[in-house]
């Protein structure tokens, strides 16, 4: 183990050290929830880079997930023509976006099958049994490693009567994970400059499930009696009549969504622009003033505040700022740009260690945005009105709970990583 390894593991323990200090009932903390989330993320992080990583599996995984990402893309290609061919340059809206409604349509048809009901149980069980927490907490984050805010509808009958700790557990899990209909966004555009993304983006999204069960949990920490403790519960699901059915209605669903995602980067990435020229401005004048040349940007600040947090999971001092900019831009503006502005930090060179590259790739892969939080909390408070209040008032720590749970994904990445596992394409 080198040093940056060591530092990587010290900041687990850091990440859950500022959870405690900012924990609304310090005495309160279930240490069994904390011994077990972290053995959980400590032997998954060991299975993926000291035992599939070192006897090659891990590489025909990604190989396999990056294929078969490949050939789901040929209605992409049918439908946009030469327009999808890379030689013409990367395209958002063309090359990653389109995945979005395949894989909705596919996992509606999973759930159809009942495999991936059976998945979810399965991660359910494992947390339940190990972690010692409500069972309707357990399924929708286990629902959360597969799907987004749609996730709540598995517990939809239990939703009323959840305590307030339950409620800022699966808000932290739905912001901590992504779903499986956007991650392949961002293999679209990642795996030319980062080969094995898939397979790691997939072992990010599992790593921060109970990441995110053990920051909410010493946040926001279990005081009142769960209706469904250590209980395993049943999913609740909408079931299609055919095969053809769930086809349908996932690519339906996944049309709303990419309209969602689009209009989200539209309205959030123009905000950040106007602020900036405000900034700009503002830097304009005081450097007149100063005879300083000073810019200034919602970015620059952002690096400033999250370089610390980028070093104390085990990111190289000279990557560091870079990655406090990309990591402060996917709690703005999500992680979409910041996974964008990666590749091409990736391309120029900017970022110059390869474990820069894997520690952030675990990092960034998360909901954890402000964005994110207002979908979440209004999408559930949809469900239960009677709950919005309480919804509302733990947001904000289930938010940070995400946040400090996918800087916890990263620290796990770089406790592992040894290198020879991820080979950037930049030699271009």
């Amino acid at each position: 183990m080198d040093h940056y390894n060591l530092i990587s593991l010290l900041g687990i323990f850091a990440l859950m050290g500022i959870a405690w200090a900012l924990s609304t009932n310090r005495r309160r903390v279930n240490f069994r929830v904390i011994v077990w989330g972290l053995a959980i993320q400590l032997g998954l992080g060991a299975l993926v880079f000291l035992v599939l990583g070192r006897t090659g599996a891990f590489d025909h995984v990604g190989a396999a997930v990056t294929s078969f990402f490949n050939a789901a893309m040929e209605g992409t290609k049918f439908v946009f023509g030469p327009l999808s061919e890379p030689s013409n340059g990367f395209i958002l809206g063309i090359h990653a976006l389109p995945a979005v409604i395949f894989f909705s349509a596919l996992m509606s048809l999973l759930y159809y099958w009942r495999i991936m009901p059976m998945l979810i149980r399965a991660f359910a069980w494992v947390f339940t049994r190990l972690m010692r927490i409500s069972g309707a907490e357990s399924l929708c984050v286990a629902a959360n490693i597969f799907v987004g805010v749609e996730s709540a509808t598995a517990v939809r009958p239990h939703l009323a009567k959840m305590t307030r700790s339950e409620l800022t557990t699966i808000l932290a899990a739905g912001m901590a994970t992504v779903a499986a209909t956007t991650l392949f966004i961002y293999v679209g555009f990642l795996q030319e400059s980062f080969p094995m993304i898939a397979a790691h983006l997939i072992s990010a999204s599992v790593l921060s499930a109970p990441a995110a069960i053990v920051l909410s949990k010493i946040l926001v920490p279990e005081t009142d009696q769960p209706e469904t403790m250590g209980k395993h519960i049943e999913l609740h699901y909408e079931k299609q009549s055919g095969a053809i059915e769930a086809i349908i209605t996932g690519a339906m669903a996944g049309v709303k969504l990419l309209v969602g995602i689009v209009a989200l980067l539209i309205a959030f990435l123009g905000l950040v622009g106007v602020i900036n020229l405000i900034l700009g401005g503002v830097g304009w004048h005081v450097g007149q003033w100063s005879g300083n040349d000073i810019q200034l940007s919602l970015q620059g600040a952002l690096a400033y505040i999250m370089w610390p947090f980028a070093v104390l999971i085990g990111i190289p001092p000279e990557d560091a700022m870079q990655a406090g900019r990309l990591l402060g831009e996917r709690a703005v503006v999500t992680e979409i740009p910041a996974y964008i502005n990666l590749k091409a930090a990736i391309d120029s060179r900017l970022i110059k260690n390869p474990r820069t590259v894997v520690v952030l790739a675990y990092s960034l892969c998360g909901f954890a945005h402000v964005a994110s939080m207002a979908i979440f909390v209004g999408g559930i408070s949809a469900l239960v009105p009677e709950r919005r209040k309480d919804l509302a008032a733990v947001g904000p720590r289930a938010l940070l709970a995400a946040t400090l749970a996918c800087l916890m994904t990263g620290a796990v990445a770089g406790t592992f990583y040894r290198g020879g596992l991820a080979i950037l394409q930049t030699g271009k």
